[in-house]
């Protein structure tokens, strides 16, 4: 956890110097405090002695006493605004790093870690970070600092007395290290299985409505059970163990007061504690005092080592992620895109295999797409269609080969350049919480409502959009739900047509709509798209027959490539698939 601290500010470390400061002037105080209660005890037994009143002497005593506690309340007033400002400043920092790295992961990445344990990560495990940070400012100076001022004030009074405490202070660091061995290791299960909970509470709720299709609540509430029953145990052990730690605490503590309060009763009796046996209670009471205060401190350094084990686990969960450098990223010295009047795409060659894996599961993959043309890719399912595309964007990067943009590798530029390039339609319209124009100027943050409406238009989309209530400023749910599927990907198509990119990517974006509109938004496109690159993914036939260039994958392979007409005649997995869809007649007409 340590290592999250290079993210500190530079104005943290006086803020901290002045914590520290506080805290000695604070401790100071505290023990005065004791030194106090001596004085106002043997003042008890002078008049007891002498006969003669201490009232006014007892008096002063207990308002410099009021006046030492007020400014010790005060100090730790401070010390914890201080700290709660270090620590929320502190965090919020951290997890804007955390959230802009992550925004930089590539897929890779993101399936390295997976989705539900970044999100436990960036909430979890941050927030288990900045309750450490607070808890450290506050108490780790306290702590020691009172337990070694306070052993020194006791070692200087009397020695014999010292014992029972430093047999209590070793009892304890024992009970401390044995837990401290056995649960520590725990922690981070505790976090890998909050990590699993959160996957299947996310699985569950997004897949609520097939759960329900299928009458299938039992089955996932099993699963549910399973897991929250394991963390549960988990956290239960855990829990138990370091509740271990109190009542053992307090019977070393109570044992320290009945040792202390004997062995003092036996060196009065000695005449060997003070000059007097009221001088000698006064003394007893004194060390108890600071004998509680020292076991408190250690109580408190207790208290820091069941938070920070978890902490540091925390922190390095955050720190893995942190320190995870991205596989796709700007190159040293990036290449700038030549500003070709005609944009052109070139795959050379290019093979690709997932992380991990043994096999490509492209291979081979060359072709030239031209401005004004549309490449289709077509195949079943697993062919690698989604994966061609995705290479386009580097939401990948290839394994070989090679794809250029205007004569230049992608590779050799800056990834901003190139997406200024791109605008893509995934193929499960996604819709971000917010209103219908906040979604549409994500593909153009300076959009006019006439580039929207334009937008809308062509995307076939407006009409409905005009039905709304507040139309632009309708409200958008998370993820779209309050919209069809059909309505979602016309959305997600006009955000892509207000950038005017000069390369459209629709991953199977038309799988949603019905024939009569996907005919409609197609033909408005033609126009709309006319100095673009058009690719394609699609599983129906109807959808690409009037592409400039069809793909055609089986197994991560090119087995063929030509127009629609090209294809039917000659290709035999083409023919399969158009004949599986369309009629013979249909086919032809298509084909004249």
């Amino acid at each position: 956890m340590f290592k999250l601290f290079k993210y500190f500010k530079w104005w943290y470390y006086p803020l901290i110097i002045v914590i520290l400061g506080l805290t000695l002037i604070q401790v100071e105080l505290d023990l005065d405090l004791i030194d106090y209660m001596r004085e106002i005890i043997t003042l008890v037994g002078l008049a007891n002695v002498t006969g003669q009143s201490q009232t006014t002497a007892i008096l002063n005593q207990g308002m410099e006493m009021l006046g030492i506690s007020f400014l010790s309340i005060l100090i730790t007033i401070v010390v914890y605004y201080i700290s709660a400002r270090i620590g929320a400043n502190f965090v919020k920092h951290l997890r804007k790093q955390l959230y802009d790295h992550i925004h930089d992961f590539s897929l890779e990445e993101v399936n390295q870690f997976q989705t539900s344990s970044l999100i436990t990560r960036s909430t979890n495990d941050i927030t288990q970070v900045q309750m450490v940070v607070i808890v450290l400012l506050r108490l780790a100076f306290t702590a020691p600092i009172m337990a070694v001022r306070a052993i020194m004030k006791i070692v200087d009074i009397d020695l014999t007395l010292s014992i029972p405490i430093a047999v209590a202070i070793l009892v304890i660091i024992l009970m401390i290290s044995v837990i401290f061995v056995f649960v520590t290791p725990l922690f981070s299960k505790v976090q890998n299985l909050t990590d699993d909970l959160n996957q299947v509470t996310r699985e569950n709720l997004i897949g609520l409505r097939v759960v329900r299709a299928h009458n299938a609540e039992g089955y996932e509430h099993s699963k549910f059970k399973k897991v929250n029953n394991e963390l549960t145990r988990m956290n239960l052990y855990v829990n138990r163990a370091m509740q271990m730690m109190m009542p053992g605490m307090m019977l070393v503590m109570n044992g320290v007061s009945l040792a202390v309060t004997w062995t003092a009763a036996v060196l009065i009796s000695q005449q060997s504690l003070g000059s007097n046996p009221l001088e000698g209670i006064a003394i007893q009471s004194q060390f108890s005092i600071y004998g509680i205060r020292i076991l408190f401190a250690f109580m408190t350094l207790t208290m820091l080592f069941i938070m920070v084990p978890r902490g540091a686990v925390s922190g390095r969960r955050i720190y893995e992620v942190l320190n995870t450098k991205p596989k796709i990223k700007d190159p040293d010295e990036p290449k700038e895109i030549p500003n070709n009047a005609q944009v052109e795409v070139k795959f050379n060659e290019v093979c690709f295999k997932y992380p991990g894996a043994k096999e490509c599961v492209l291979e081979n993959i060359s072709f030239t797409a031209k401005a004004g043309q549309t490449v289709a890719f077509i195949g079943s399912t697993g062919s690698g269609k989604s994966t061609i595309i995705n290479l386009i964007p580097r939401f990948y990067d290839v394994s070989s080969g090679s794809i250029e943009l205007n004569g230049v590798d992608i590779r050799d530029i800056k990834q901003t350049d190139l997406l200024d390039y791109v605008g893509y339609i995934p193929q499960k319209g996604l819709l971000f919480s917010g209103t219908i124009e906040s979604n549409l100027r994500i593909g153009k943050a300076d959009a006019t409502e006439e580039e929207m409406i334009e937008a809308l238009k062509t995307a076939q989309a407006y009409d409905f959009v005009l039905e709304k209530e507040n139309v632009f400023q309708a409200s958008v749910a998370q993820g779209g739900k309050n919209f069809s599927g059909g309505q979602r990907q016309r959305l997600c198509i006009a955000r892509a047509i207000i950038k005017k990119p000069k390369i459209y990517i629709f991953d199977d974006s038309f799988s949603a709509l019905d024939y009569q509109t996907d005919r409609k938004l197609r033909s408005a496109l033609k126009n709309q798209t006319k100095d673009a690159i058009n690719f394609i993914v699609a599983q129906r036939i109807g959808t690409i027959m009037n592409a400039d260039q069809i793909i055609v994958l089986d197994q991560g392979r090119a087995v063929g490539m030509g127009t629609h007409t090209e294809l039917l005649k000659s290709n035999k997995v083409y023919q399969e698939m158009a004949y599986s869809q369309l009629s013979k007649e249909e086919l032809e007409n298509a084909s004249l």
